[in-house]
């Protein structure tokens, strides 16, 4: 298990999302091809809050699994070589068994809590949650597969 977080410098190392998509701002726990709890701080001044929705503003539920999906990326990506991430891309198979359990909001703190159910060779199965204050608010079993750019 890493002892320690890794900042936003060592999370763009291995993912290659950059602004706005990036989700994950940083990584407080990993055990590597097993588990990783993540954090995204959700803030007013984000864009999508332009338009989802005016006075009102809620974080999109797609944006909570691409967050879950980031997570799950760089745990699968962390064990690999600089070299090899730089050859690899991450993409969904399937999402499945999503459910949205409540609203987020300016001000909240999502965490990701993302496992292993299987891996295999390039393709593999992820038990996702998103959580603030210790409640579920997104949940998802993903799937992924990392293939040659």
């Amino acid at each position: 298990m890493s002892d320690t977080p890794w900042d936003i410098q060592r999370i763009m190392e291995v993912l290659p999302h950059r602004y706005p998509m990036l989700l994950v701002d940083r990584v407080l726990e990993i055990e590597p091809g097993q588990r990783i709890v993540a954090i995204k701080n959700v803030t007013v001044n984000e864009d999508v809050f332009n338009g989802h929705f005016p006075g009102q503003p809620v974080y999109p539920g797609v944006l909570l699994i691409e967050g879950m999906a980031q997570a799950g990326g760089m745990l699968l990506l962390t064990e690999r070589t600089e070299e090899e991430r730089q050859s690899l891309l991450t993409y969904f198979t399937s999402i499945d068994r999503a459910k949205f359990r409540r609203p987020v909001s300016p001000g909240d703190q999502v965490q990701y809590e993302v496992d292993v159910l299987h891996f295999k060779r390039n393709v593999a199965k992820l038990s996702a949650k998103a959580m603030v204050d210790g409640k579920v608010a997104a949940e998802a079993k993903i799937s992924v597969m990392t293939v040659n750019r």
